[in-house]
């Protein structure tokens, strides 16, 4: 082993130092041999495409998170995904097979409110032997989609999980209890022929407790609401074979409306919140076009859901327009109604819709 000896002055003595610099360069060397240096696992072609991934995240004024920053790199490093086809996230509107008219051309169209003059009502017949004809309300009950069954036993099941078989049972009946009080004040109201303010100061009426939250909620409804034509009325599409029950068939803000009264304990402040209530109009006022014992037409609707607490009812308004496309809808129902239902029916339709 060769000694690099240094002489060092040191407050002006000289001072030797011995400095082993070969064994430590010697021993550095076989370090370095004993362990070899590891190579990339990136490749030289890959490393400008590394490198401009990380200039870009660290550039961004987005987080680096964002999906479609680091979906664009992954484009730029692997290339684009390859990807089945999107389906369309709404189902293809089918059109039905027969397209029966929503308005009668042998009928007019009213342009302004009619005179005054009392409400027609028309009574079900409810006679032994009368021809049995489905309601508006079985049909669509009986062509519910897979998931409108789902959410209803969803429903049911945790209201019985809550209320109990029986407890469940009382608060149905309730409800059809309250939904029927509540018509049949509605009727009178409608059937007197006089205004909401004529008869009704402004004092607060007396109704019965089960519907007195309903009617005040409805109560700025029934402001706008004139030259009421109908009330709790049946209608029926002799082509079609099917009726049903209109609430009320009157002006609203000027326009000649089908009008059906809903009652909730939930807020439906949009009309998709009304489910198949639309349809349903749209069906009344179908069918009220095409029966004679009407000698005009009604091309809207409007949907009036009202609040057991008092709070202000939601009007939902049905254009001519948005009439004519669930007329369509209804008319897809009740294809899939007569294709599902037996060739003999063992039961009357006695139901009110």
């Amino acid at each position: 082993m060769f000694i690099l000896k240094l002489v060092v002055s040191v407050g002006g003595s000289m001072v030797p130092q011995c400095t082993s610099l070969l064994v430590r360069n010697l021993s550095l060397a076989c370090h370095c041999l004993r362990y070899p240096k590891r190579n990339s696992p990136y490749s030289p072609s890959n490393s400008e495409r590394y490198s401009s991934l990380l200039k870009s995240v660290m550039s961004s004024r987005v987080s680096s998170q964002t999906p479609e920053t680091l979906q664009a790199e992954d484009d730029h490093i692997y290339g684009p995904i390859v990807k089945g086809q999107t389906p369309s996230s709404r189902p293809e509107m089918r059109e039905p097979r027969t397209f029966h008219p929503f308005l009668n051309c042998e009928k007019t169209l009213e342009t302004e409110e009619p005179e005054s003059g009392l409400p027609v009502r028309i009574l079900f017949d409810r006679s032994p032997g009368r021809t049995i004809v489905p309601s508006v309300s079985r049909i669509l009950q009986q062509t519910l989609s897979p998931e409108q069954i789902f959410y209803l036993e969803r429903w049911k099941k945790r209201m019985v999980a809550e209320l109990g078989e029986d407890g469940f049972k009382e608060y149905t009946q309730n409800l059809f209890k309250q939904g029927k009080i509540f018509h049949s004040v509605l009727e009178d109201v409608l059937m007197s022929g006089e205004t909401w303010e004529e008869t009704h100061p402004p004092e607060t009426p007396e109704y019965p407790p089960e519907v007195q939250g309903y009617m005040e909620s409805i109560s700025h409804i029934l402001e706008d609401v004139t030259a009421v034509r109908a009330t709790e009325s049946t209608v029926q599409h002799d082509t079609l074979n099917y009726l049903g029950i209109v609430d009320c068939v009157a002006h609203y803000r000027g326009v000649l409306c089908v009008i059906d009264w809903k009652t909730s304990e939930k807020p439906k402040p949009f009309l998709r919140n009304t489910y198949d209530n639309p349809i349903q109009v749209a069906a009344y006022a179908g069918a009220l076009n095409s029966d004679d014992n009407y000698k005009y037409q009604v091309e809207n609707g409007l949907i009036v859901v009202a609040y057991k607490d008092g709070s202000p009812a939601h009007a939902h308004q049905l254009s001519s327009e948005l009439m004519l496309e669930y007329w369509k809808t209804w008319l897809l129902r009740l294809e899939e109604f007569t294709e599902q239902r037996p060739s003999h029916v063992s039961s009357a339709f006695s139901e009110k819709r």
